[in-house]
C-alpha cells in the first residue's frame, strides 16, 4: 500500500530485456536498474515493494545508491514502463510504513490503464493537464470531480471529468510544489501516463452491483413462488 506522495526521482541506469519463453507472446520481461536512489534505500530489503511511476514493483537487488526491479509482461502491457529509456527520471515511493502520516490516499500500486496527455495549459504558477482514456476503458464510473486519482504514482485531485464516451477525459491541476517533485512536468502532449483509480470507489461500486444482483434474484424468486413470473 502507498500514499501517492512521491518521495524521490531516481534515474534509469540500465534496461535489460529478456525474451519470452512463450512463443505466442510478443512481450518480454525487463530488468531495470535505477541509480541516484540513496534517499529511498536507507531501510531497503530484498523483496521490498517500491512504486515506480505508480506500479508496485519488487526490489531484487540493491546497493547504497541503486536498486533493481523486474517487469513482467503483464506490467509492460498495463503501464508505460516499457517506454522508459536510460537516463529517464521516475516517480518513486516506498511502501507505506505503519507510523507514516497518511497524506495522500490509498494507492495499491496496481495500474488500471494508461491515459494520453491531450492538453497542458499554464494557470498562474500551476499547470492544468487534461488526459484521455483509451476507447475500451471501463474506468469512467470510478472517476469523479474532486475525487482522487493516481497519475504515474502521484495522488492528485480531479478538477474536471468528461465521461462522454467520445471524450473519456479528465483533468488535474499541478501546483508549483508538485511541479518540482513529479516527472509529469517533463512530459508533453501525446505522452502516456499510468492511471490508477481510487480503490475505494471500486469496492463501493462493486458492492452496490452485487447487492443489486442479490435483491433482483430474491424478488424474482418471490414472484415465481407466487406465480407472478
Amino acid at each position: 500500500m502507498f500514499t501517492g506522495l512521491v518521495e524521490h526521482n531516481p534515474r534509469v541506469a540500465s534496461i535489460i530485456a529478456t525474451s519470452s519463453d512463450d512463443p505466442s507472446s510478443s512481450w518480454s520481461s525487463h530488468t531495470i536498474t535505477l541509480d541516484d536512489a540513496s534517499p529511498i534505500l536507507g531501510d531497503c530489503h530484498i523483496g521490498d515493494s517500491i512504486s515506480i511511476n505508480g506500479a508496485c514493483l519488487t526490489v531484487t537487488s540493491f546497493s547504497t545508491d541503486e536498486f533493481t526491479v523486474g517487469l513482467a509482461p503483464e506490467t509492460l502491457r498495463r503501464t508505460n514502463l516499457g517506454e522508459l529509456k536510460v537516463g529517464d527520471r521516475v516517480n518513486a515511493e516506498r511502501a507505506m510504513a505503519g507510523h507514516t502520516r497518511f497524506g495522500g490516499h490509498m494507492v495499491q500500486g496496481h495500474v488500471d490503464s494508461t491515459a494520453t496527455i491531450i492538453s497542458r495549459v499554464p494557470d498562474g504558477d500551476s499547470i492544468r493537464y487534461t488526459f484521455q482514456l483509451p476507447p475500451s476503458t471501463t474506468l469512467l464510473p470510478y472517476i469523479i470531480e474532486k475525487g482522487y486519482i493516481t497519475i504515474d504514482g502521484a495522488s492528485l485531485t480531479l478538477t474536471e471529468v468528461n465521461d462522454n464516451p467520445e471524450h473519456r477525459s479528465f483533468g488535474i491541476m499541478l501546483i508549483a510544489h508538485s511541479q518540482e517533485k513529479l516527472t509529469l512536468t517533463k512530459k508533453e502532449v501525446g505522452d502516456k501516463v499510468n492511471v490508477e483509480v481510487d480503490c475505494v470507489g471500486k469496492y463501493v461500486l462493486g458492492s452496490k452491483d452485487r447487492i443489486e444482483q442479490l435483491v433482483n434474484s430474491l424478488v424474482d424468486k418471490k414472484l415465481k413462488e407466487k406465480g407472478l413470473l
